[in-house]
């Protein structure tokens, strides 16, 4: 039997609209618990997660995948703004919406985040204890080894970009952008050898990513350390660590995990984006929310 199409949906956050798409299992019969998925730094909803969405639709989930504000199908400008609380009040749309949806279970809310959106769902789960469970992929949860990862050379100009493009914002013109990705010696975000083709192996030919981002978030990127708040994160939590990634180093993932009172652990051979292509997380991530979501008849 076929599955179940997705539906395109719109989310109001904050004056603008987010692009969603709503994936339902088959039996509907009885209200089911939901995952709210958003991509990470710069992605869209389209990029290596659709099949996440499917795994869990096809465990017995609802599945919301959403556009953050200024990216992808969303509303949103200037557009490729990257604005943490925002993101994080995104999420929180998201969740407040599900909760109201017909068919949905408002007490079993999980958030799934990978990368950049795998530190969100730490920060927005520490504040929203009826969250039922957390998965946190490949996550971005302290930025100081993330930024020694930076060429010193590509920081500094990263910097003076951020600066330019913050006094641009003051002034109401155009964002100064700056690549997220690019080959080791370029100027971008990422540079890792694994990066760019990393990137680009996720991105399908419908995707609306663009390769760039505003460069004000550098003037606030070094104080995002989302991993400090896993201690707080009382509901079941899966953190999944790729032990070659240099994008996320693992380190801290690895403490965090540790601090959380409830944190399950996996870790893969894997460098930042392998993980997307293996079939053995996805079911190692259903098996978790099976385990610790109650109801799941699928």
């Amino acid at each position: 039997m076929a599955a179940p199409p997705r539906e395109d949906v719109h989310i109001p956050s904050h004056g603008e609209q987010l692009a969603a798409y709503l994936y339902r299992p088959e039996n509907t019969d009885h209200k089911v618990p939901c995952v709210v998925m958003a991509h990470g730094f710069s992605a869209t909803r389209d990029d290596g997660l659709p099949a996440y969405a499917e795994a869990f639709r096809d465990a017995g989930f609802a599945v919301i995948l959403f556009d953050y504000r200024h990216f992808g199908a969303s509303s949103g400008e200037p557009r490729q703004l990257v604005d943490i609380g925002q993101q994080h009040d995104d999420y929180r749309a998201v969740v407040a919406w599900a909760r109201q949806l017909d068919g949905i279970d408002p007490d079993r809310i999980v958030l799934w985040g990978s990368s950049f959106s795998g530190g969100h769902v730490l920060a927005v789960a520490a504040d929203d204890p009826r969250i039922a469970a957390v998965i946190s992929q490949a996550p971005y949860t302290d930025s100081i080894p993330a930024l020694l990862k930076v060429p010193l050379k590509n920081a500094v100009r990263l910097i003076a970009a951020g600066i330019a493009d913050q006094l641009r914002a003051w002034r109401g013109r155009p964002p100064r952008l700056a690549p997220a990705v690019g080959p080791p010696g370029t100027l971008a975000a990422m540079t890792e050898p694994d990066a760019q083709p990393g990137f680009e192996a996720i991105v399908p030919p419908e995707s609306l990513w663009r390769n760039e981002f505003a460069a004000r978030l550098m003037l606030h990127f070094a104080f995002y350390r989302p991993g400090r708040k896993a201690p707080r994160l009382k509901m079941p939590l899966l953190i999944c660590v790729c032990e070659n990634d240099t994008t996320t180093p693992p380190g801290s993932t690895i403490k965090a995990a540790q601090r959380a009172p409830r944190a399950e652990l996996r870790r893969y051979p894997y460098g930042h984006f392998d993980i997307y292509n293996d079939p053995q997380v996805k079911a190692d991530q259903v098996d978790f929310l099976r385990r610790v979501v109650s109801g799941v008849t699928a």
